[in-house]
């Protein structure tokens, strides 16, 4: 099905030249002058070459046709990452090189969509926000005020996320995981 190239998102699957790419990263660039652009890193997913790719906003792009399901992550071991299938209880294993940078962001029994075709895991997507503890801080500094500068914070998963001065160790956050930016604090 064609979709128009601003609305790639990474995890997303496309098809271009009879193979299949999934999107690590999307950014859409809109000039003062000139046309506005989407540019897209890609995985090729038969043999896991990394590929870059310039689009016009407006230009229709050919995402590929693949099935997706949503999963919940259960556990990792020395096979995999094991997610199951809430409705079928089927069971899948999608390995760390199809996780990628999404492994940072995996919590038990987190609701995951996982992209499959012919069956095999070639693609996995992340929920767009995730609550995350902070582990460590720095101390505030005098003089800062909370609308003008954030600090730097290392969240359970090992994350670093800049955040505003006021948060300190044990809080409770949000993070948009497309670019590990601090969303709120979390309202539990």
């Amino acid at each position: 099905m064609k979709v128009i190239a601003s609305s790639l998102r990474k995890g997303n699957v496309v098809e271009m030249e009879g193979r299949l790419y999934v999107v690590l990263t999307a950014s859409n660039f809109h000039p003062g002058k000139g046309t506005p652009t989407t540019s897209v890193d890609m995985r090729r997913i038969s043999d896991g070459t990394k590929v870059s790719e310039r689009w016009r906003t407006t230009e229709m792009v050919e995402k590929a046709t693949v099935d997706e399901r949503e999963y919940d992550f259960l556990y990792e071991d020395g096979e995999g990452f094991h997610f199951m299938d809430p409705i079928s209880y089927d069971q899948v294993v999608v390995t760390e090189d199809i996780l990628g940078a999404n492994k940072a962001y995996l919590q038990e029994g987190m609701r995951c969509y996982v992209k499959t075709f012919d069956g095999v895991p070639i693609a996995m997507e992340v929920p767009q926000k995730i609550t995350v503890e902070i582990l460590e801080t720095e101390p505030v500094t005098k003089g800062q005020t909370a609308s003008s500068s954030y600090k730097p914070a290392v969240v359970q998963n090992g994350l670093r996320v800049m955040v505003p001065p006021h948060i300190g160790p044990g809080v409770r956050i949000v993070i948009n995981t497309d670019d590990d930016s601090y969303v709120e604090r979390a309202k539990d």
